[in-house]
């Protein structure tokens, strides 16, 4: 039989509201989950929506999560090699008198698709397909694709976009009452592990140290800072 619960080329858009929830016969709102499908890698992203699009449910909605090195096209910001998660978020605040077009442009990518999807003709894409619109269209693809979460039955996206609270929180992702498929799942552990580690180099430590000595010389809350020195001279 048709389709009911979601809204692939064998069901009906007209129940489907801006929460992903339609209404039963009386009156009452039924909340529709939506699929998180995490995986390792983008690659992997890329190959699951190629499948995806030879389905019969390649006209289902859906995004794909993302960070900036993958989906900003700001000239400036994109061909940077240093945080340019930090140049984004400066551009938003406006500082310098500065802002990114771009990121007012950001409805056109979801009026897009809805266009496509009145017309039958919507179908699975991937993070370069997006990428390409939003040039086409002058609007960033990075928060196009946050956006697009809203509407979406599908949400494709790293695991550590799934495992990360931190990332959960900044990317409003909530997974109750959601369906989580994780994709060779066996990668979770190294994933998990990887959220809660950090990186630092012996020369890094050794500048921390000399800091830190120097706090502790000047009795700058000395009490703290020679535990943090303990630490730096222990781990050198």
């Amino acid at each position: 039989g048709p389709c009911t619960k979601c809204s692939c080329s064998a069901g009906k858009e007209a129940g489907k509201g801006t929460s992903n929830t339609k209404k039963k016969e009386n009156g009452d709102r039924v909340c529709i989950p939506k699929i998180f499908f995490g995986t390792r890698t983008h690659k992997q992203i890329s190959q699951i929506t190629r499948e995806l699009k030879r389905t019969a449910y390649s006209s289902v909605p859906m995004t794909i999560l993302s960070s900036r090195d993958h989906t900003c096209i700001h000239p400036v910001v994109s061909s940077s090699t240093t945080n340019r998660n930090e140049m984004c978020v400066e551009l938003l605040e406006g500082k310098d008198g500065k802002s990114c077009l771009y990121y007012h442009g950001v409805h056109k990518v979801s009026e897009h698709h809805a266009l496509q999807s009145a017309h039958r003709t919507y179908q699975a894409w991937d993070i370069e397909d997006l990428v390409s619109l939003g040039k086409k269209l002058r609007a960033c693809a990075y928060f196009a694709a946050r956006e697009l979460m809203v509407d979406a039955d599908i949400v494709f996206c790293p695991y550590n976009y799934l495992l990360d609270p931190q990332i959960r929180e900044s990317m409003e992702i909530n997974l109750k009452g959601q369906v989580v498929i994780l994709d060779e799942a066996h990668n979770i552990e190294d994933s998990a592990r990887e959220s809660v580690s950090y990186s630092v180099t012996e020369s890094q430590l050794r500048a921390a140290r000399e800091e830190l000595d120097f706090m502790v010389n000047n009795n700058i809350r000395q009490k703290d800072h020679a535990a943090l020195r303990a630490v730096c001279c222990s781990l050198t």
